[in-house]
């Protein structure tokens, strides 16, 4: 029996029941179940696969070729697949692969990024309807990484006399058009998701936010002429007088004047999480202070110096798309323009939504995308007593990655035991035990995932 919840107000007691028979004697009772009364719950037979958040899943189509079609509806796409029509050829997204020849009916479709350093915002638009919206969350730990790989590195050379000089073998920096490690993996990852989309989406256009930022104009809003040739410690005889000018004589921890007495610089940001010996980096200290600061660990207090990598990001990149992809160029204040038009919250995806020239057209469910490495390099410290050593074996399973076991999809956070047993949940299981596999690659795409898997799940 049904669990009756809740009840319906203002509902007229007079109300009668559809007859489901020309027949009298085959219809139903037209009194209800609870009189007077309409209960949500009645309807029991409802359409279940049915979203009522005002957004659209989509499952996106290729033709028997493998080029992109337009997307079809998670209902039209399992009716396919049923009829053995079409089969699935990605997970994520949900894509299927058409088994017959049809008409290659596209039409123009708008691809909007909302490029940054550390956020991407993506949206395709077409004239009724938004295809596909998302956010990718990048992976920020290169320079940690590359800082790990110069510690193995120095290890190995101070053991080995005979290896070549660092500075005879540096010729990266030397090429044409070469980016430092960690803002070129940020930038490729613009282009690898453009590609992605392309390929289950018949892309027309594509538009990109890009950022012009002054750093010094951040820093000093009353900089002019020759004063950007000049350093902002320009007149003083050191950093220390530089910094004492600047804190106006006072210790940061305490605000009580250093005249007189010991004074430290302490590094807001430590140098081994990646701090500068830069007068933005330091804080001046009383002696006494500073040794307080460290037993109690009161970093918390002092002022943080401001980073501008995300800025400087921006204006390295700004020049490469049109070198890289054929695209068109856009700025943030004609995206803030149209987006308080609009009345639109402030968020990556709606900003993407802008670019591409959305306007009134029906929205669609958005991913949440975070990239991941491809390859471990960690330093496998409980061998047991044996001395440390460097993990550099490739493993199938990578962490993220989702496998089948005893008929339930599972997220693995990757193998242990030379490859023997997975990590699950803070669980062993050995790889015996999986049925299926799915590789998720270096995006692991979220959310909006799970609904078109939910309705097509049999077919994976």
């Amino acid at each position: 029996m049904q669990k009756l919840s809740e009840e319906l107000k203002n509902t007229p007691s007079c109300a009668s029941q559809a007859t489901c028979s020309v027949s009298s004697e085959l219809n139903r009772d037209e009194s209800l179940s609870v009189q007077n009364k309409v209960l949500p719950d009645n309807n029991h037979g409802g359409n279940q696969r049915q979203h009522t958040d005002g957004f659209k899943s989509k499952v996106y189509v290729l033709n028997k070729n493998g080029n992109p079609l337009m997307p079809c509806s998670p209902c039209k796409a399992r009716h396919l697949l049923e009829a053995n029509k079409a089969r699935v050829v990605r997970r994520t997204p949900f894509t299927i692969q058409l088994n017959w020849d049809c008409e290659n009916n596209i039409h123009k479709i708008n691809l909007g990024i909302d490029s940054g350093a550390k956020f991407i915002g993506f949206s395709a638009v077409s004239e009724k309807q938004e295809l596909i919206s998302g956010t990718i969350i990048l992976d920020t730990m290169m320079k940690s990484r590359l800082d790990s790989r110069r510690m193995y590195r120095k290890n190995r050379r101070s053991r080995k006399w005979y290896r070549k000089l660092r500075f005879l073998n540096r010729v990266s920096s030397k090429k044409e058009d070469w980016l430092p490690p960690s803002i070129k993996r940020r930038y490729q990852a613009h282009l690898t998701i453009i590609d992605k989309i392309k390929k289950f989406l018949p892309v027309t256009n594509v538009k990109i936010e890009v950022g012009n930022f002054d750093i010094q104009k951040i820093k000093n809003p009353d900089i002019q002429g020759k004063e950007y040739q000049e350093d902002s410690r320009f007149g003083y005889e050191n950093i220390k007088t530089y910094i004492m000018s600047r804190e106006k004589h006072n210790c940061q921890l305490c605000g009580k004047s250093v005249f007189g007495k010991k004074v430290n610089l302490h590094h807001i940001l430590p140098k081994r999480s990646g701090g500068t010996d830069k007068a933005d980096n330091l804080a001046l200290l009383h002696e006494s202070c500073h040794k307080k600061l460290h037993k109690q660990k009161l970093e918390k207090f002092l002022k943080k110096s401001k980073q501008y990598k995300e800025a400087t990001f921006m204006n390295i990149i700004k020049r490469r798309f049109k070198q890289d992809i054929n695209c068109f160029l856009t700025f943030g204040y004609k995206t803030f323009y149209k987006r308080k038009k609009l009345d639109l919250i402030k968020s990556h995806v709606n900003d993407a939504f802008v670019i591409a020239g959305g306007k009134k057209q029906i929205r669609c469910n958005e991913f949440e995308i975070t990239q991941k490495r491809k390859n471990n390099r960690c330093l496998q410290k409980n061998r047991k007593g044996f001395a440390p050593s460097i993990r550099r074996q490739r493993y199938s399973i990578r962490p993220l990655d989702l496998v089948k076991i005893a008929g339930k999809w599972l997220e693995t956070k990757g193998v242990h035991c030379k490859g023997k047993r997975l990590l699950i949940n803070k669980k062993s299981i050995a790889v015996k035990y999986i049925e299926n596999i799915v590789h998720t690659g270096t995006f692991n795409w979220k959310q909006a995932v799970s609904l078109l898997v939910k309705v097509d799940s049999r077919f994976t």
